[in-house]
């Protein structure tokens, strides 16, 4: 019996070493690989016909206004207003009748002198691999400027690239570490979990008409 549980407990020592090694490896490749594609420069950045804005939360649990949301909202205006792109998609999640990430930022974007003729909705984009290719197979664009904060466009970045999209990503302000400590843990994760979707080619969860991009 003290044979079967030391082998079972060795087994789980494995498990764990391997498992945190390929979390240390992914997040090394994929920030290893977008390194040349991502800045908080607007200047180092092409002129792109669309800026993807990928979608959170527009309030905390307490109330208050969520960080991320409001930074990515500043960086879509700074990068309208400095002429880098000319339109701007909106992905994120609709799936609940109270909640609606694609609506919060257009309306936020429209408080800040965006022209609504230039604002695109995603109410699909579930998942940042949903947004990033739902902006190809729905929306047309084969070429464009993810807008989020660093850990995520490195992500997002990463799967359009691996999927044939020429990306570029442009960083929103981050968050303070104490508070955005649970994002950057689960960030950890979800690169791991980018290698598993393409292992099994994970498609968007939903399709639907094509939209022109004007």
């Amino acid at each position: 019996m003290n044979k079967l549980i030391k082998r079972v407990f060795l087994l789980l020592i494995i498990i764990g070493l391997l498992g945190a090694t390929f979390i240390i490896y992914a997040n090394w490749k994929i920030e290893s690989e977008t390194e040349n594609y991502i800045t908080s420069d607007p200047n180092k950045l092409p002129i792109e016909h669309v800026g993807l804005v990928l979608g959170t939360s527009k309030l905390l649990a307490n109330g208050n206004i969520n960080p991320y949301f409001k930074y990515r909202i500043d960086a879509a205006e700074e990068l309208y207003k400095a002429g880098k792109i000319k339109n701007i998609i909106v992905s994120g999640d609709n799936s609940r009748k109270t909640y609606n990430e694609p609506e919060d930022l257009k309306n936020e974007l429209l408080k800040r002198g965006i022209p609504e003729i230039d604002i695109y909705m995603d109410f699909a984009g579930l998942r940042t691999l949903d947004s990033v290719i739902r902006a190809r197979e729905i929306f047309g664009q084969h070429e464009y400027i993810i807008i989020s904060q660093e850990f995520h466009n490195e992500r997002a970045v990463f799967i359009a690239r691996e999927n044939g999209i020429n990306a570029f990503g442009f960083n929103a302000q981050d968050v303070n570490k104490a508070i955005g400590i649970k994002t950057m843990i689960r960030e950890k994760f979800a690169r791991a979990k980018v290698f598993w979707d393409f292992l099994f080619s994970v498609q968007p969860k939903y399709g639907g008409e094509k939209i022109f991009v004007e």
